[in-house]
């Protein structure tokens, strides 16, 4: 039998289907041939966070039992895949199963595998969005918690039930959002819920692509909110990197770019980096903080494919101010040694 060397290659090999969804940032599908391909170690893990790409493959066989791996893998300096550790958790799992990797695993086997060093365990609200769009690309039905999120969305229940309404109904709704009327009650209960929902709604929707009206409503719902939950409605801009910039701006301008909101811009808004006066404004302000704080968050997002060229330029910009200057010399200097 030909060697196994990557997860496609071992599900292919069993008569697994297969989906693959990045848990690293934010929550994104990752087709099938994207993954061969950061399997093949020809394109880099597209969102990669601490030097490692955090993923979930879900697959299933002919008898329809689906089964999960949360997956943590490191990267090399290039964020491509590091081989070894790949290569370590497949042969574990062809241990656990024995010779024959097209036999149905058994719950024992499943067990075994549960508890390797490749895995983690994913964030509550990452989880619950995970969730929905498995059941939902699956064909499957939302989780029971649905309705009563869909019954307090719409107005149905008064506003102080919030605490009745469980995330995974929330995330369920958010998943959905074409379809029904979803997408003007997400929009609506902006205006007519308790800021906790308000708050988990912004924790789903950051992973989601959201449309124009809703960016622009979230933005409004930003400047008006208190400071401990302003982020959460950055955050929720995500996929909007027009909105997410003028979220900056507004930050920037209120003095309220501190060190929580770089992080959160890290890590969730960083396509708006991809915008010259933006990226910086945020490096600019990012080297007014403590030399290994600046280290920590230019090697983490310097790692992000999509702005890996725009930053690395920023390193050589002759017109950055004498701050920044001197952070990028620190960073040289870690480097170097």
């Amino acid at each position: 039998m030909t060697e196994i060397t990557t997860l496609s290659q071992f599900l292919s090999t069993a008569n697994s289907q297969f989906e693959v969804y990045d848990l690293g940032r934010r929550v994104q599908h990752i087709d099938r041939p994207t993954f061969s391909e950061i399997e093949q170690l020809t394109t880099p893990y597209p969102s990669p966070i601490q030097g490692h790409a955090q993923f979930a493959v879900v697959f299933w066989d002919a008898s329809e039992q689906h089964y999960i791996w949360f997956l943590k893998l490191p990267l090399d300096e290039r964020g491509l895949l590091s081989p070894a550790p790949r290569t370590q958790f497949i042969r574990m799992v062809l241990e656990a199963l024995g010779s024959d990797p097209t036999q149905p695993m058994s719950e024992a086997q499943q067990d075994r595998l549960a508890n390797h060093p490749f895995a983690f365990k994913p964030a509550d609200e990452k989880l619950a969005l995970f969730n929905a769009l498995v059941r939902k690309q699956l064909g499957k039905a939302a989780s029971p918690q649905y309705e009563f999120a869909y019954q307090y969305l719409s107005g149905q229940l008064d506003s102080d039930r919030w605490q009745d309404v469980g995330l995974q109904g929330i995330a369920d709704i958010c998943a959905r959002a074409d379809e029904l009327d979803h997408h003007s009650h997400i929009e609506n209960a902006f205006d007519s819920s308790a800021i906790e929902v308000q708050i988990a709604l912004c924790q789903q929707l950051e992973h989601l692509l959201i449309s124009p009206e809703l960016a622009e409503r979230l933005l409004e719902k930003l400047y008006a909110a208190q400071n401990d939950h302003k982020l959460y409605f950055m955050r929720a801009l995500a996929s909007q990197p027009q909105y997410s910039k003028k979220a900056i701006q507004y930050l920037a301008q209120n003095n309220t770019l501190d060190r929580e909101a770089l992080i959160t811009i890290a890590g969730r808004n960083w396509t708006a980096l991809k915008d010259d006066q933006t990226r910086t404004l945020y490096l600019e302000v990012l080297a007014k903080q403590d030399q290994h704080f600046f280290n920590q968050i230019f090697a983490d997002i310097v790692a992000i494919p999509a702005i890996r060229t725009e930053l690395l330029i920023e390193l050589r910009n002759p017109n950055r101010s004498a701050a920044l200057s001197t952070a990028i010399g620190g960073l040289f200097k870690v480097t170097k040694a």
